[in-house]
């Protein structure tokens, strides 16, 4: 059965990018200092970012990373969904207006101008037509932003959420969850590796 996750690096006081992120300073200041984890030579941290990789039917995305994401200094083939795996699932992106172009066109997009709920529907239904060829099932992946995936959290969408807490203190920049989000957590994993801890949570 195709899941929705949310997976998402957070600093330890709690923020998912740093001060005055955007795309002429993409994560903000501070904020790559949350990807290292995803970079980095540790082999259960690799480990990680392939299986996240491989599981990604489709990956759902706020226009606010899109931008970022799309930005002329935004992703590569060395920085891309899934770091080293570049991973190329379809795109679904929350958004008030299609951008008039884009400039990643190798990749497939869509926009959904109809609110969070219909871009993850969109996204379960292009998750499950790929796992049908594939004889696994693929999971939906909301990989930010932090607006995107604690809106998403705090309406049930989410099934499953995954933290990769990385040790910096941002002191300021994008909350995860808006003040008032209340949902219960039941803890599936802790891994602790040379970059970050990795929790995983099934939202209840």
């Amino acid at each position: 059965m195709t899941r929705i996750v949310a997976d998402i690096s957070m600093s330890l006081d709690g923020f998912v990018t740093g001060p005055n992120a955007g795309p002429g300073n993409r994560l903000g200041d501070g904020g790559e200092a949350l990807h290292t984890w995803a970079f980095s030579n540790d082999p259960d941290d690799q480990r990680l970012v392939r299986e996240a990789t491989e599981r990604s039917g489709a990956v759902v995305l706020g226009r606010r990373l899109f931008d970022i994401v799309d930005a002329p200094d935004g992703w590569n083939d060395e920085v891309g969904y899934g770091a080293g795996e570049v991973g190329r699932p379809p795109f679904v992106v929350v958004t008030s207006s299609p951008p008039a172009a884009v400039r990643l066109t190798d990749l497939d997009w869509t926009f959904v101008t109809t609110g969070l709920a219909d871009a993850v529907a969109a996204a379960r239904q292009r998750a499950e037509a790929a796992s049908s060829p594939s004889g696994a099932d693929l999971d939906v992946v909301l990989m930010g932003g932090g607006a995107t995936v604690g809106s998403a959290v705090a309406a049930g969408l989410v099934d499953s959420l995954s933290i990769h807490l990385s040790p910096v203190l941002l002191g300021g920049g994008t909350p995860l969850f808006p003040a008032g989000t209340r949902r219960a957590l039941v803890q599936r994993s802790v891994l602790a590796t040379s970059t970050a801890t990795h929790l995983v949570y099934d939202v209840t």
